[in-house]
């Protein structure tokens, strides 16, 4: 298992745009992706969980992933974080 703490910098957090982006790069990795936030935790791949946690610009967000490309799906989330989720 490997973790990594993250800030959302786009200004509209995790709206559905790129929360349908996250979820489907997410998905192809065979690694369980969890983002914990808030005192919730989702299932990264889920575009439905992502959209309910409600993750708002500035909000630390933790990736845990574990499985047998947990590395590359941990480095893949976190890019695409703090790159803004291609809204920054």
């Amino acid at each position: 298992m490997v973790t990594k703490t993250v800030t959302v910098i786009n200004t509209q957090g995790f709206h559905m745009r790129p929360a349908t982006v996250f979820a489907g790069e997410m998905g192809k990795f065979k690694s369980k992706i969890t983002l914990k936030t808030d005192g919730k935790t989702v299932d990264g791949k889920s575009l439905m969980n992502i959209i309910a946690a409600c993750i708002k610009c500035g909000a630390e967000v933790e990736v845990v992933c574990e499985g047998e490309d947990e590395q590359a799906a941990l480095d893949k989330a976190v890019s695409m974080i703090e790159s803004g989720l291609g809204e920054a």
